[in-house]
């Protein structure tokens, strides 16, 4: 019998070159187009492989799916999925690192010129009308060189984020506790122009704060009011990762109140966003629908990776870019 490979869903992806590629390497391959658990667990019940766009793949579900031996995942990010079930199942968690780390640092560093340029109240009055015309907005634009931008979480896009703004901004002050302390990794930075420093240091000396750092327990909600409260005065920050790295009712009364000077974010705590969310139609909030990763290149690896991992563990029994490690007895 054909192993047979279930997408979740299609999230506006062109999934045909993964279809083929699993097809020519011997799959059934199913297309569900829904998030919902029980819908997945019903029409996926006999899969060996799930390849998942933003459904969530829970314990339960595991349980639920005997025949499972690998999630893949079309993200960086593995929030979406409990790695820790998958590996108490033995099943294996594969993600697609790397693929989008110039889009992802360049979409943060223009949010970061966006508002800092304040093109959303200079393209608004930028019409045929004496009276708004060439008119200011109330707080002049920064000059960049005289600001310090801090970056949280040194993987592969905050680093291209200080490649990109290092001719930009009078210091950059990076953190990250998973970076280990050594020659190599000081020469890096010292290439890069960041200094490495403390969260609180960060903290309390950022400008720009531009965060680049999975979602876990640990950093769950980790810029709430307290963290906040903590920043320089009219500081600006900048969220391309996970959207519940923000407090977003937090974010968003410290923006209206005039302690931050705004915040730039491609990600909400909840996609898509209702009506209501925090973040949606505040002044000094600048919001994109999770695009930060979108290019012609990304649209096409992010589908082929996805694929490989599933082909390559069904020829050698190890995917490619795992998260987790399963016992091969």
């Amino acid at each position: 019998m054909k192993p047979v490979a279930v997408y979740t869903e299609s999230s506006d992806t062109d999934l045909t070159d993964g279809i083929a590629l699993l097809e020519q390497a011997g799959f059934e391959v199913r297309v569900l187009d829904t998030r919902d658990s029980a819908q997945i667990v019903t029409h996926a019940g006999d899969a060996d492989v799930l390849l998942a766009g933003y459904a969530s793949i829970t314990r339960d579900m595991f349980e639920q799916l005997p025949k499972l031996k690998l999630v893949a995942l079309m993200s960086m990010g593995t929030d979406t999925v409990d790695v820790a079930a998958a590996t108490d199942h033995g099943v294996w968690v594969t993600n697609v690192p790397g693929a989008a780390t110039e889009e992802v640092a360049t979409h943060a560093l223009a949010l970061i010129l966006h508002w800092a340029r304040q093109l959303d109240y200079y393209t608004e009055t930028s019409v045929a009308d004496v009276e708004t015309w060439n008119s200011r907005a109330a707080v002049a634009p920064w000059r960049l060189s005289e600001q310090t931008l801090g970056i949280i979480g040194l993987g592969r896009i905050g680093l291209k984020l200080a490649e990109l703004a290092k001719p930009l901004f009078g210091r950059t002050l990076g953190y990250d506790p998973l970076l280990p302390d050594t020659d190599e990794v000081r020469a890096m930075l010292t290439e890069h122009g960041i200094e490495r420093v403390s969260l609180e240091t960060a903290r309390q000396h950022s400008n720009v704060l531009s965060l680049h750092m999975p979602l876990t327990h640990e950093t769950d909600r980790l810029i709430d009011a307290a963290f906040i409260a903590e920043m320089p005065d009219r500081a600006l920050i900048v969220n391309v990762s996970r959207g519940a790295l923000l407090d977003s009712a937090a974010v968003a009364q410290a923006v209206c109140s005039g302690q931050l000077a705004g915040a730039a974010v491609d990600v909400l705590d909840v996609e898509p966003p209702p009506a209501d969310h925090p973040l949606l139609g505040v002044e000094g909030v600048v919001v994109t629908p999770h695009v930060a990763y979108f290019s012609e290149r990304t649209a096409a690896e992010y589908v082929r990776i996805q694929a490989q991992n599933a082909v390559t563990f069904h020829e050698s029994g190890k995917p490619i870019s795992s998260v987790n490690t399963i016992s091969q007895a």
